[in-house]
């Protein structure tokens, strides 16, 4: 019997260390595999370069680093984007963006709405509070207290922008010489919701105002880019979209069907974004809508945001791979309608981190855009879009 003891004592305290090693060692290697940035030597910046990069405003319309378990006040030894090295890039507002669903063994050709969900695990392993294990609503909620949080302990380095207020005093502090950065939260497919429109009200007092309307599955709004249906939008989808017309929110196709796109365009007077992309005409795969499409969003007043996996840019993750890219987006669609949209920390590799942004403001200059062109896709296009939606 005392055997017996010996041995279901050694099986509990194994199974203690399997689960410490769950929650503890677990989420930081996920995160670590899936976010990592390629080994490189320096990236050459030169002195004209940097000289034009310290006078930017510069704005990236995605990064998902709200989903991982990390110290954002803190520079980070894994992931993309923290703080300290928005600071460093000089970074002057950084969208968040709440990852609340996604399929496991997702693709970009075809993914089941059913299919077993990768947050619920990661956010049971990341200690999430139990609220958010059964509620996409819920973890959309957590997430942007998990920023409230941060700007409250770093009130100097990070300010949360939700009116257009907020974003002047931000521009204004800026100039004055703050390297503080802007935070702006948004939803990365608008699944959150649950079915319930009244629950716009959540998600807007939460503090969300960039509104995805698909992910990598079709939705109770309509189809998406990788769904099976490749509907347009519903009926409630109609009705989301109305609302965050009215409310002065952002609306983002990013992951949305081209029905979808062709739906929402046909009922708004708004500009639209796609937050993180490619153009379809650099890179023809299936994640990059058409170069026609991506015209008529344009039209609409609205932005491009160029992103830095291999993907969307056709392999090339360098600065100035990404550089090529965007020079093709201006050439495609105009200097007014692009911007960036990193996708940093959304389980991509990159080639960069956001502390290296003055290498690309260097690969623009040699792929031939004109400082005003630069200054226009580095942040001033985005400025113009949140001027004009933000209330």
């Amino acid at each position: 019997m005392r055997v017996l003891g010996k041995w279901i004592r050694r099986l509990l305290l194994v199974l203690a260390i399997v689960i410490i090693a769950f929650f503890i060692i677990a989420p930081g290697y996920v995160e670590e595999t899936r976010n990592s940035i390629v080994p490189h030597d320096p990236y050459p910046v030169s002195a004209e370069a940097q000289a034009l990069h310290d006078t930017l405003v510069i704005g990236d319309w995605h990064a998902d680093s709200l989903l991982w378990q990390r110290d954002l006040a803190k520079r980070g030894t894994r992931g993309q984007v923290d703080i300290p090295r928005l600071i460093e890039g000089g970074v002057a507002i950084q969208v968040f963006t709440a990852v609340t669903k996604s399929p496991a063994n997702q693709s970009y050709d075809s993914n089941s709405s059913d299919a077993f969900d990768n947050i619920t695990p990661l956010a049971i392993g990341q200690l999430w509070p139990i609220r958010t294990w059964g509620s996409i609503l819920e973890r959309a909620m957590y997430q942007a207290e998990k920023l409230h949080r941060l700007a409250d302990r770093i009130p100097d380095r990070l300010t949360i922008i939700t009116s257009l207020a907020d974003l002047d005093n931000h521009l204004a502090a800026r100039a004055a010489g703050s390297t503080g950065v802007g935070g702006i939260l948004g939803i990365e497919g608008a699944h959150p919701l649950e079915g319930d429109l009244a629950n716009m009200d959540k998600i807007e007092s939460a503090g969300h105002r960039i509104i995805g309307l698909q992910h990598f599955f079709d939705n109770e709004l309509g189809g998406s880019l990788h769904g099976e249906s490749n509907a347009g939008l519903t009926a409630f989808g109609r009705s989301v979209v109305a609302e965050i017309e009215t409310r002065g929110m952002v609306l983002d196709l990013a992951h949305s069907s081209p029905q979808v796109a062709v739906d929402v365009l046909a009922i708004t007077s708004m500009p639209i974004i796609v937050s993180h992309t490619g153009l379809h005409g650099h890179c023809p795969t299936k994640r990059n809508l058409t170069d026609e499409l991506m015209g008529e969003i344009a039209a609409s007043g609205g932005v491009l945001g160029m992103s830095y996996w291999a993907e969307v840019a056709c392999g090339d993750i360098s600065p100035s791979g990404i550089a090529r890219m965007i020079k093709a987006g201006v050439d495609a669609v105009g200097v007014d309608h692009v911007s960036l949209g990193s996708d940093f920390d959304g389980s991509v590799e990159t080639a960069f981190d956001t502390s290296e942004l003055p290498a690309l403001t260097h690969a623009l200059q040699e792929a031939g855009l004109t400082d005003s062109d630069i200054r226009k896709v580095m942040g001033e296009n985005m400025i113009r879009v949140l001027r004009s939606r933000l209330k």
